[in-house]
């Protein structure tokens, strides 16, 4: 037992490493990342503050982490998407333009959101 727990722990801290190593790169080599990262300063304590109950912050400031996880996901299908080539495609130009998409969406989702509980 003593074996499993030291070897979860490792996995652990293995997985925390890989997950900041990952932030660190998409702030510094995502300009629209680094903007969400700015907005989210202000956005996520405003967000719990406004909020009048625990669902009301928790979408408030769940809808803005969403934006940064998705954010998150476009880069690394852009990253892998330029690995492969750098060359014009059009499945690679797809794919890029969903993972652009999504983000966008979720930016929407972020304006519903924040109307409805804020202004609404």
């Amino acid at each position: 037992m003593n074996r499993i727990s030291g070897l979860l722990r490792r996995r652990l801290w293995d997985s925390l490493g890989y997950s900041l190593r990952g932030l660190k790169a998409c702030y510094r080599y995502e300009e629209a990342f680094q903007v969400e990262v700015v907005l989210s300063l202000v956005l996520i304590p405003l967000g719990l503050w406004l909020g009048e109950n625990a669902v009301e912050k928790v979408l408030l400031v769940g809808s803005v982490l969403m934006v940064m996880i998705i954010e998150l996901l476009n880069s690394a299908i852009e990253a892998a998407i330029d690995r492969i080539s750098l060359e014009p495609a059009e499945l690679s130009g797809r794919a890029k333009d969903l993972g652009s998409a999504a983000v966008f969406m979720s930016m929407a989702m972020v304006l519903l959101v924040w109307g409805l509980i804020v202004f609404g």
